[in-house]
């Protein structure tokens, strides 16, 4: 597929909110729906790098209609902070923000930092957003996983110690359990007829601020071979605007899912058990205290 960026329609009065917009490929997904007339919400753990990605879009898109608010999705409180400021319909939500393979942190929650930041705290956004969603036409869900997720297992005893810990795996799970999430999302809003879309996208492999310059011989594999954040966002971007793209669906680069075009791809073998998933969204839901009104 060589679908491009340029191809997204028209999105004047439509709202959208990028978890992670700062930088890599949340800033990459800013920058292309607010040149489409999309209204903007980009969040960020640090405000000030939020305002310079915003001045970076304004800069580049005269006009722009984009706001910035703080976010960190490794935070409940700070979830349940955003959420309670936010009114109006959301047209698209793009659970974006994400950690990988760092050594192993808690979250202020207690929890292992790659669940709690990748999973956790984008169950209850999503969740405290479910109204805003609702009041949209038909609003769109999109949440970023990655090619680590068919490589793993999820474990349900292990989410708060450092027990085997192993970063990679860690992350991985965090990946795995992106996609579990909107398989379930996708049925669940299936069963009561809603007109919100649950899609889930991964970027292949893209050179994003995941991989720092200083984070050795992996980072030089990765400079060298990665397709660019713009290019990597592009397979989350048509998942969130494409006409053709339903709920359910889940796309990455087209060549080896590593790089090039989005393309529509099957589920992993990990991602389709539905026991699976009910097991992660009752321990989500337990987690969190919070559940989905649908």
């Amino acid at each position: 597929m060589s679908w491009k960026a340029s191809a997204i329609e028209d999105l004047s009065g439509k709202t959208v909110v990028i978890t992670g917009a700062n930088s890599g490929l949340g800033l990459a997904s800013s920058h292309a729906l607010a040149a489409k007339g999309a209204h903007v919400i980009m969040t960020a753990r640090d405000e000030q790098r939020g305002w310079a990605a915003k001045a970076k879009v304004e800069h580049a898109i005269p006009g722009a209609s984009v706001e910035v608010r703080r976010l960190d999705t490794s935070s409940l409180d700070s979830v349940r902070s955003f959420t309670k400021d936010f009114s109006g319909p959301l047209d698209i939500l793009l659970n974006n923000a994400g950690i990988m393979a760092i050594p192993f942190s808690q979250s202020v929650d207690g929890y292992e930092m790659h669940l709690a930041t990748n999973h956790l705290g984008h169950f209850a956004l999503t969740a405290l957003l479910l109204e805003s969603l609702k009041a949209a036409p038909a609003a769109r869900v999109v949440t970023i996983s990655s090619v680590a997720g068919k490589q793993t297992a999820m474990s349900f005893d292990d989410i708060t110690t450092e027990t085997g810990y192993e970063k990679w795996s860690a992350y991985a799970r965090s990946k795995l359990a992106n996609l579990l999430f909107t398989a379930e999302l996708d049925r669940k809003l299936r069963d009561v007829g809603s007109t919100i879309s649950a899609l889930a996208a991964h970027p292949g492999l893209s050179d994003t601020n995941l991989f720092p310059d200083d984070s050795g011989r992996m980072g030089g594999i990765v400079k060298r071979l990665a397709q660019s954040a713009d290019a990597g966002a592009l397979p989350q971007l048509f998942a969130a605007t494409s006409p053709t793209a339903q709920s359910g669906q889940y796309y990455g680069p087209s060549f080896a899912e590593f790089r090039g075009g989005p393309k529509l791809l099957k589920m992993p073998t990990v991602a389709v058990s539905v026991e699976e998933a009910q097991k992660l969204w009752a321990q989500s839901v337990d987690v969190t205290g919070l559940d989905f009104s649908f």
